[in-house]
This record gives structure tokens, sequence and C-alpha cells, in this order.
């Protein structure tokens, strides 16, 4: 008989692993079934015959078992035509029970062998109904034993009956035969079907794969070539704002100034997330002092909140670690964008920013940044909803708080990132507080501070003669203007290539270089200036970029760049590189960056 497993002809290799495995899995299916003919046979045969019976049947299907494990470690592609030798041999054992039945004296023994054999065709073509072809070469021991017991009959006034058995039992497995090729035509076409939604589905994800990738790419040119016009914009309001204006021209200067540094947040914001969603936001370890930091960030919202009449705290408990390493402009990115959100929100009552750290070991804490206020509160179900991007509670055309809802995204994730996280506990009506932990590795758990000589800047600052190497005419035409104002002397040029040619004529005591530039980019033309003897070999270099990201200065740094500077340009910190520059040349501008 053909035990509890089943293959066919047209098996592919792959399939015939499979097969394998469900062999595998059920075969002691046939020893539970072989018990169970042996039973049946006992009292008709006689337990002898039975018992040998049983023992020979077993020992062929364990040989059949050992086969299988052996052949399973590696299929061959020819199994569709192993399979049916051994099934073939092993089922002649079967084959011998209703043989057994039929010779013995018993008056029982005639229809006992005609159920035996009834119930081996059905157990081989149930086990093998998707492959009639194979079912019929297992099953012919049955075939054979059937032959031959009608040929024992020949004469017999029990021929015919018995004969006419057959197509009765045949006709049984065809209609056993047809619905199960049915039902897997059923199947295949279901799984066909699932196929196709599967590939459909797949492909609508890819479609939205690659626009959500396009929208990013696209928000992260746009927002970062927007960053030029914006530098024009915001010097030109810094040059206003130094000269003799009347207070309306001055309130109407500082909403330029602040509408456009607002913009740039904004401009800075969409740069993260798309960064953040494509995978290129890099992090900085570096030293960072807490202290410091707190000190810094917390400090700047002291005016803020004095403006809206509400109480402002910042506290540090004992146990903070002084040094930490970590990314201390993301960390400060995040902290500033709570106690943002927290003074906004707060009408009355206070503001607190609290820093506390627990121990883990000796290298290392997990930090922990707790801003509180006593605003409206958030209702649990829109915590989840603070968190997504280009989402606000508030949604409405007449909200009170502007904002795109971008700052609480990028926080999440850069906490993420960093691999801590920014949780929220709010009751409404109550206030909100939002909880930034993180571990870090841990330089210093306390410091002694020691007071720094801080060097005045020179009373009467050399001036210097610069070029500035810029291709947009606003951004140039405004830092010219600065330089002039300031004593110094400057000249321009609109590429590197440009750049160049004017620096192997005339020495100047600085170059303004910007990054992004045509015919020549302002690294390559950084690079032919170190390489090139001439006047300006050796002059400090400055590079001017839009981008801020920590990789873009270090190119700059590997060029030959002596400085690095962000636009939109703070003239504070032009200032700060011109002092150092006359002070102390390259070396003053190499040891402040």
């Amino acid at each position: 008989m053909g035990d509890r497993d089943g293959a066919h002809g047209s098996t592919p290799p792959n399939d015939a692993a499979q097969v394998l495995q469900t062999i595998l899995q059920t075969q002691y299916t046939r020893y539970w079934l072989i018990a169970c003919w042996a039973l049946a046979l006992g009292p008709t045969a006689g337990w002898p015959t039975a018992v040998i019976w049983f023992v020979l049947t077993m020992a062929a299907g364990g040989v059949r078992s050992w086969f299988e494990r052996r052949i399973a470690r590696s299929v061959a592609k020819d199994y569709g035509t192993v399979f049916p030798v051994v099934a073939l041999a092993t089922g002649a054992f079967w084959a011998a029970a209703p043989v057994l039945a039929w010779i013995s004296p018993h008056p029982f023994g005639h229809s006992l062998a005609v159920a035996y054999i009834a119930c081996g065709y059905l157990l081989v073509f149930t086990q093998l109904r998707h492959s009639p072809k194979q079912a019929f070469v297992i099953s012919s021991p049955y075939t054979v034993v059937v032959v031959g017991l009608a040929a024992s009959l020949w004469g017999h006034k029990e021929f015919w009956p018995f004969v006419m058995i057959v197509p009765f039992m045949w006709s049984g497995l065809a209609v056993h035969i047809i619905l199960g090729l049915v039902a897997q035509a059923k199947i295949t076409a279901f799984q066909d079907h699932q196929a196709h939604l599967i590939e459909e589905l797949e492909t609508a994800r890819d479609k939205a794969d690659a626009a959500n990738k396009a929208k990013s790419a696209f928000l992260g040119v746009i927002s970062h070539e927007l960053r030029t016009p914006m530098n024009g914009v915001l010097g030109a309001a810094q040059l206003l704002s130094a000269t003799r204006l009347d207070p309306t021209q001055k309130e109407y200067v500082s909403i330029v100034r602040n509408s456009g540094d607002n913009l740039l947040a904004l401009l800075n914001d969409i740069l993260d997330l798309t960064k953040i969603e494509a995978d290129r936001m890099a992090l900085e370890a570096i030293e960072i002092d807490v202290n410091e930091l707190v000190e810094r960030v917390g400090g700047t919202w002291t005016a803020r909140a004095k403006e809206k009449a509400i109480d402002y705290a910042v506290e540090m408990s004992d146990d903070t670690p002084a040094v930490v390493v970590g990314d201390p402009t993301r960390l400060s990115q995040i902290v500033h964008n709570l106690l943002s959100n927290a003074i906004k929100f707060t009408e009355s009552g206070a503001v607190s920013l609290k820093v506390s750290a627990e121990r883990l070991n000796e290298t290392r804490a997990k930090l922990c940044f707790r801003v509180s206020d006593t605003g409206p509160g958030i209702a649990p179900e829109d915590v989840e909803r603070l968190f997504q991007p280009f989402t606000q509670l508030d949604a409405s055309s007449t909200r009170r708080f502007g904002g795109t809802g971008l700052g609480l995204t990028i926080c999440r994730r850069l906490a993420g990132l960093m691999g801590g996280e920014l949780v929220v506990e709010s009751v409404v009506g109550e206030g909100s507080t939002f909880i930034l932990t993180m571990e870090a590795d841990v330089r210093a758990w306390a410091t002694s501070r020691v007071e720094q000589t801080i060097t005045a800047d020179l009373e009467e600052a050399q001036a210097l003669q610069v070029l500035v190497v810029e291709d947009h005419p606003v951004n140039r035409m405004i830092i010219e203007a600065w330089l002039t104002s300031a004593g110094h002397g400057a000249v321009s040029a609109e590429n590197g290539e440009i750049g160049l040619a004017m620096a192997g004529q005339q020495a100047f005591d600085l170059i303004l270089m910007d990054v992004n530039m045509p015919v020549m980019d302002g690294l390559t033309a950084t690079r032919k200036l170190r390489e090139t003897a001439g006047p300006n070999q050796h002059s400090p270099v400055v590079v001017l970029s839009a981008s801020a990201r920590a990789e873009d200065h270090e190119a700059g740094y590997a060029a030959g760049a002596d400085a690095y500077l962000n636009k939109p340009i703070d003239f504070k910190a032009l200032a700060a590189v011109l002092n150092r520059a006359a002070d102390g040349g390259r070396e003053r501008l190499r040891e402040a960056a």
C-alpha cells in the first residue's frame, strides 16, 4: 500500500523537498495503519500469521523511512521517478494482507480481503489524488492481487460477483479523484489570484515608495536651494538694521528678520526630516558639556518667558554627569524645540526644564530631560497624532498657533536615532510634560571649573583685503557691503575658476569661498589653490555653504579650508573669523575650528 505520503512525476525539485518534508512529518501514521491492519488480520488468518505480516511490513516501513530521511538531505531531480519505485516495493508488503485473508479458512476471509483491497486503493488514491498516473502505478500490487483472486475463482459461482465489485469500487475512486482535482483546481485558482493581488500590492507599494522618495528628494532640494536667497534676505536685513532708521523702519526690519528666521527654521526642519527619512542623518559622537548645553539652550528662553509673564526655571540634579558623549547639536535641537512649544502654548503658570541622570555603571548613564508646562494639556487620543509629520492638534484655519507640525516628529525620530525615546505625559487642563531619555557614555562625572582668560576683540581691528568667491550676485553684494562698512577691502568673483585666476595675481588676507558654484565649485578651487604655488597658496580660506552637515564640513577641511560658515551668514560669526584671521592667520582659524 502507498503509505501516508505522496508525490507525482511532474513535481519540480523544490516541491520534491516539500513532499519529503511532509512524508517525514507524517511517517508515524503508516505504523499506526500497519498495526490496525494486523489487528484485523489476526482473528481471520490467525495471530501468528498476523504477527509475521506485522513484523515484515513494519520492517519495510522502517527501511523506507530511513531511505526518505537520507535522500531528504539533497533532493535529486529524478525524485519523481525514484519515489514510485520505493513506494511500489513497500506497497507489495501491504498487498500481502488481502491474500492472507483470502486463503484463510475463516468464513470472513473473503470479505476481509475485499475490504483490504478497497481500503488500499482508497489510501493510495487519496494520497496521490493530484497525480492519478502515479496512483495507478503505486496501487498496482492491489491490481495484481485482484487479478490473481479473480483467476482463482474462475469456474466458480463467486467469479462474476467478485469481478463486478471492481467497477463498483473504481466508480467510487473515480468520483473521489474528480472531486479532488476540482478542489485542487479551485485552490490553484485561488492561489493564482492571491499571487496576482500580492503582485499588484507590491507594485503599488513600490510606486508609493518611489513617490515618497521623490517627494523627499524634492523637499530636500528645494529647501536647500531656498537657503541661498534667504541668505540675501537676512543679510540685507542685518545690514539695514545697522544703518540709521526711524522707529517705524526699525520695526519693519525687525519683522523681516523675524520672519526670515522663522522661514529658515522651517527649511532646516524640512531638511532634517528628508535626511531622516532617507537614512542620511549622520550623528556626531563627541564630548558634550552637559551643564554648558543646558545653560545655553535653557537660558535662551528666559526673555521670552518674561514677555509672557510666566515662571521659568532650569534645574539640574547633582547626579547628572559633567561630560558625556553624543551629538550636542541634535540634543540641543530636541530640548530647544520642547522648550519652544512649552512656552508657546503656556499662557499663564510655569515652564521648567529639569535634567537628571541614572548611573548605569562607572562609564555609562541614562540621561533624562523633562520639559513641563501648565498649558492646556493634550487629550489621550491626540497624543500619538502629536508625533505625526505635518500634523497639528488644532488644524482649523482659525488656529491660534502657527507651525508645520514637523518639530515633534523630528525630535522623536532624532531621539530614536540616538538610542533614546521621547514620550509625553499630559492631563487636559493641567499641562504636559515631555520626557526625553537616552543612554550615553560618560567621560567625566564631575569637573572643576577653571576660569578662562577671555581676550577682548582688538580695539582697532586690522583692515583685511578679502576675496569673495560667490556665484549669487545678491550674496556677493551683501558680503561686500558689510566688509566695506567694517573697514575691510573686498573684491569678488562669480565662480571658482575666476576666483583662482584672481588669487594668482593678487595676495589676499582672507578668501571667502562658496561651495556650490557653476564652472568650478568651491572645494575644487580650494584644492587647486593649495596645490599651486602662488601669492595665496597659504592664505586663510573660509568655506561658505547652505549645508550644515558635519560630513560637508569635513569635506571642506579636507579640501584645504581653514574655517566653515553656514548660510545665511551670521555677520557676528564672520566678524569673529576676520578678527582671528587678522590676529593669527590660518593657525587661529584652525584652532577655533
